[in-house]
């Protein structure tokens, strides 16, 4: 699609722009993949989305597919395995961070709230469309990302702080932070 304007950050690599042009910012409504995306993103703190989304397929094998109920029952043995798969990030906070947010998903859910449903509450069920002209116009965090990520450490959550939030905010279309001179912005808001 050459020719076409995207979000500067999406340029770089085929991967990115894939990602950029068929799911990032898309709404995302189902508790699974929710929990998906905001694992990864709290994989993502302190590094480039660029690692991440390279090693993304690598980690939903390594985490049985980001399935909340196998995740949350992942011992010390499956911790030190994690710690050695050199195809994901190699964090020991951040694995024991995603385990328990295994265990906090599954606690909620089991608590008759469904994952979803809360998340989508931030925004008052219905995406927020932004219409940025410039990368540097994007904040980092909103009041929405603050109020989520207190509820979510509220619940047991952690690799949630509001930067993360946000960006997952951003990822699972709960915001359209396309540029509103990118393709995208448009075609996400339909």
């Amino acid at each position: 699609m050459a020719g076409v304007k995207r979000c500067g950050w999406s340029e770089g690599s085929p991967l990115m722009i894939a990602y950029h042009d068929t799911e990032w910012g898309v709404p995302v409504r189902d508790s699974r993949v929710l929990f998906q995306h905001l694992v990864l993103d709290g994989f993502q703190a302190g590094l480039s989305w660029a690692i991440i989304l390279n090693k993304r397929e690598h980690f939903r094998r390594s985490f049985d597919g980001f399935d909340p109920d196998r995740m949350a029952r992942y011992a010390r043995r499956r911790v030190r395995r994690l710690l050695g798969d050199p195809g994901i990030v190699r964090n020991r906070a951040k694995i024991e961070a995603a385990i328990g947010n295994a265990r906090a998903f599954l606690a909620l859910e089991e608590a008759g709230e469904s994952f979803s449903e809360f998340l989508w509450g931030f925004v008052d069920g219905a995406p927020r469309v932004n219409r940025w002209r410039t990368l540097r116009q994007i904040a980092a965090s909103t009041p929405q990302s603050d109020r989520m990520s207190g509820a979510l450490k509220e619940r047991g959550f952690r690799f949630v702080g509001s930067t993360i939030c946000y960006a997952f905010m951003q990822a699972a279309g709960l915001v359209n932070d396309h540029l509103v001179t990118c393709f995208r912005h448009g075609e996400v808001g339909r």
